[in-house]
């Protein structure tokens, strides 16, 4: 009898606590702004994009009106601008945050914890999953899309959801470029309704380097780049998923698999672990209606591990992007099959392209819509199997560990002295930022027949981030995979080598034999003094990059450099540009009113106090060498940087260095070259690497507003051959040399102009070439050096030449050093750099990238020497003709 009294009453009190729950829940989300009661727009809205400032406004008030979600600072952006994410869950994860940190950090580094443990923490701890609004701002539904879901997580009743609060941990950051959010949102906005509504953007939507703020993860030049890299070592994420738009025509989206080659230490369990999510949103996207989901191809492949949506691969994340389809910003657009090419047009179903999109119309909230069903089932894989992925996480790292204690590299070993003694220092400084560790020889050891001196640095590789190190630190050897048999190569999405001791001209040498006992027990831990990053700036001089850094992380604020010397006596000190940081203490000088003239391969400055020569040869960890008598040549320093109105990265890149060592320049442009007379400002005019057509042709007319129109024109290439005659010099980088070969009619040629793609063929990689070092321009450098080439041109010198080869390929063998190299004998014996007298000026030509992406450490003084050439230095150069031959029979 009581059963059937207490019953009743159950199934009430039950239905109460539910109506309770759910009349709870459903005030909450009543309570959740949408986000056009904010914007005044629907997300996705044809003509409209929310800048950044509304962005963050509407995340603002979702914290105000949701215990669901907390807002976090994680630093500033390159223009000062302050930088959030979000992190969305349930309050009951909200509340244990800090517990499910300390089980996230716990498995991404797992040294001494055993399996048992391992499986303890990942069934209570919690995935964080990191999603954002994407690097490149013209790619604009990333952002966008970040509103609306965040708006869906918030007030969506679907169980679907509920199970994702329940069990993951959203990181969602509004956008990974802020600065360029607002930067596009404003251009598009000041042009829709008029003939340049789909204009291209004239700026860089990134303080410095646009589209390559997505190429610096492991370098960390960019002060976005060390925000990120801090925060996800704070919070150490389980899943990384940026997006993108460039999927390949017609396909709506692309997603992971990844296209080959894949990076060479990839870890397996993580490899494996992005494919199976790259196809639960592809599942996703066709039980949604959503077709033209694509994989693999020809296109994105992730052998580069500077991206920024990859590299964490390497630190046992499962780390990828996507590609949404774009027309250009928030403009719709109708396709029709006419669009289509051939190989799609009969809309073959393929076994990675199941349901070919059929043409219509793509607006911005298709993408949108494409994008939040993507980041949901990124999320659904990580409610569902939450256990696995945390546990995974520690197996990778785990793995990891015990490869290397068993096979070779077992660590690689880097000596302080080195010919730049902050370089090696600049090397691992980065390494250590990113999670991998770096120790030091308390006492000389001698290893392999090799006697390392007390302070030596050390990478043990038996650590959870070792794949990560061993790739920047071999060197690669790109497949050569071909378009067809015995047809070109398939081109490498990005750089092919990268190797870093190469290209920071830095000794790095592996153990390929075990550490012995003597070598371990003389291993110990570096920690530095740490600087808060949120109320101080990186409290170290020697480091060349702004703002908040390396020192905010205590493995790399230890890492220092052997100390300066100032040796001998006099009123004059002598610096050597093989040393970097040479040219920081130069334009010290020169700012101070001091004198700075060249000296047989050095540089001399006068006018400057011995105290204040000692302080910064300590603060910037540069050797310098007192004397009387020097007799050298004044140095000219007006120096103009040419900046195109298409946007230049390289250019950016350009400006990005100079700066950062202090060089005085002027940005010039179009007009300044019309107006002419430029040898009244300048001594040299730096030419960052561009097409030709860059030069001369600019934006076409019409395609976007006047004033950002054309190029140079006739009267501005007749001013810069002006300017040479009259005894100006003109550096010219990479591309940029074809440029003036062309318009200077300069008696070179290109040597490997017009050859087939399937019988030469140089990836983005890292090339030897023998150097002249009497040369100014070549001052510092080793007589064999290596240089990054990248779309570069190779040169002869042709009949009526006049000046010198400064740097050369050898005349037998590879040049090859790291990356992919086809058809080295159109290049073996000739040029790599020039210096071509012109009236009374120069002309330097280099067929290399002397500041590649800020990279290329070893060949940073190139590119000083070259913009301190001029004058009196390059009119008493004397020619060294012998140092260069014609190959024989070419």
């Amino acid at each position: 009898m009581k059963k059937f009294i207490l019953q009743p009453l159950f199934c009430r009190i039950f239905a109460a606590v539910i109506f309770f729950f759910s009349a709870q829940f459903a005030s909450q989300a009543q309570s959740i702004p949408t986000p056009e009661s904010m914007l005044g727009f629907t997300v996705g809205a044809d003509y409209h994009l929310a800048t950044y400032d509304q962005s963050l406004a509407y995340f603002q008030k979702l914290t105000e009106v949701s215990d669901q979600i907390q807002l976090y600072q994680a630093g500033v952006t390159s223009e000062g601008r302050p930088w959030y994410f979000s992190v969305i869950s349930s309050k009951a994860n909200l509340d244990k945050l800090d517990r499910y940190k300390e089980i996230a950090m716990q498995l991404a580094h797992p040294t001494g914890m055993t399996d048992a443990q391992a499986k303890a923490l990942a069934k209570e701890g919690k995935p964080f999953v990191h999603i954002d609004g994407g690097l490149h701002a013209t790619e604009v539904a990333g952002a966008q899309h970040t509103i609306s879901l965040a708006y869906e997580l918030l007030s969506s009743d679907d169980p679907k959801i509920k199970d994702i609060l329940d069990n993951v941990i959203i990181m969602l950051w509004p956008s990974l470029n802020p600065d360029g959010q607002n930067i596009v949102a404003d251009w598009y906005h000041s042009n829709v309704g008029t003939p340049y509504e789909v204009a291209p953007l004239p700026v860089l939507y990134q303080k410095y380097i646009g589209h390559d703020n997505n190429r610096d993860a492991y370098m960390l030049n960019m002060e976005e780049s060390r925000v990120v890299a801090r925060t996800w070592r704070e919070w150490e994420p389980n899943i990384i998923h940026v997006h993108h738009q460039s999927s390949p025509f017609p396909t709506r989206i692309w997603l992971p698999p990844f296209a080959e080659p894949i990076a060479t230490q990839t870890p397996p369990i993580v490899a494996r672990e992005v494919n199976m999510i790259g196809m639960a949103i592809a599942q996703a996207l066709e039980t949604n209606g959503q077709p033209g989901a694509v994989h693999m191809g020809t296109g994105f492949d992730a052998w580069y591990p500077g991206y920024v949506d990859y590299m964490p691969v390497l630190q046992n994340i499962p780390a990828f992007w996507t590609e949404t389809a774009l027309y250009r910003y928030a403009t719709p657009h109708l396709y029709t099959l006419a669009d289509f090419p051939r190989d799609r047009s009969d809309l073959r179903i393929e076994s990675l392209y199941s349901s070919p999109w059929k043409g219509g119309w793509w607006r911005l909230k298709d993408a949108v819509d494409y994008m939040q069903t993507a980041s949901i089932a990124v999320l659904e894989y990580a409610s569902k199997y939450g256990e696995t992925v945390l546990y995974n996480r520690y197996q990778s790292g785990r793995n990891a560990i015990k490869k290397y204690e068993e096979e070779p590299p077992y660590a690689y070993f880097v000596p302080q002295a080195q010919r730049d003694p902050v370089r090696p220092v600049e090397l691992l400084k980065r390494l250590a930022f990113n999670g991998v560790r770096i120790e030091q020889l308390s006492k000389a050891v001698t290893f392999n027949n090799i006697n390392y001196p007390k302070g030596t640095w050390v990478i043990p590789m038996n650590q959870e981030f070792a794949e990560l190190a061993r790739q920047l630190l071999d060197v690669q050897n790109y497949p050569d995979l071909r378009e067809y048999p015995q047809g070109p190569p398939e081109q490498p999405y990005d750089a092919a080598g990268w190797t870093l001791p190469m290209i920071f001209e830095v000794k790095v040498t592996p153990a390929m034999s075990p550490l012995t006992e003597e070598v371990k027990n003389a291993l110990m831990p570096i920690q530095g003094t740490v600087v808060d990053w949120k109320t101080a700036g990186d409290a170290s001089a020697i480091d060349f990059v702004p703002g908040i850094g390396f020192n905010t992380n205590a493995n790399a604020a230890g890492i220092v450099p052997l100390p300066s010397k100032v040796s001998g006596s006099g009123n004059t000190a002598l610096v050597d540009p093989k040393e970097n940081n040479s040219f920081r203490l130069i334009n010290k000088a020169l700012k101070a009113n001091g004198k700075v003239s060249f000296a047989s391969g050095k540089y001399a400055i006068d006018g400057i106090s011995k105290s204040n020569i000692d302080q910064w040869s300590k603060e910037l960890a540069v050797n310098v060498t007192m004397a009387n008598n020097v007799k050298g040549t004044a140095i000219k320093k007006r120096i103009a940087l040419y900046r195109p109105h298409t946007a230049s990265m390289d250019e950016g890149w350009t400006r990005w260095l100079l700066e950062n060592y202090g060089f005085e320049f002027t940005n010039i442009g179009n007009t300044d070259f019309q107006m002419g007379d430029l040898e009244d400002r300048f001594d040299v005019i730096l030419l960052a690497s561009e097409r030709s057509s860059t030069f001369t042709n600019g934006f076409r007319e019409g395609t976007v507003p006047p004033e950002y129109a054309g190029g140079l024109g006739d009267s501005g290439i007749r001013a810069m051959n002006e300017f040479v005659n009259a005894g100006g010099t003109l550096v010219c980088m990479n591309q940029s040399s074809l440029f003036a070969i062309d318009a200077l009619h300069l008696p070179v040629k290109n040597v490997t102009a017009g050859i087939n793609r399937k019988d030469f063929f140089a990836g983005s990689s890292i090339l030897g070439v023998t150097i002249d070092t009497s040369h100014p321009v070549m001052a510092g450098m080793p007589a064999q050096a290596n240089i990054f080439v990248s779309n570069s041109p190779t040169f002869a010198p042709t009949e009526g030449f006049e000046g010198q080869v400064l740097a050369k390929y050898q005349s037998q063998d590879s040049p090859l050093r790291s990356g992919y190299l086809l058809g080295e004998k159109f290049i073996q014996g000739y040029a790599a750099s020039l210096d071509v007298k012109k009236g009374k000026g120069h002309v330097i030509l280099h067929g290399f990238s002397p500041q590649w992406r800020g990279q290329t450490m070893g060949t940073y003084r190139v590119l000083f020497n070259s913009i301190l050439y001029s004058g009196d230095v390059a009119q008493n150069q004397k020619l060294n003709p012998g140092f260069w031959e014609a190959p024989e029979g070419k």
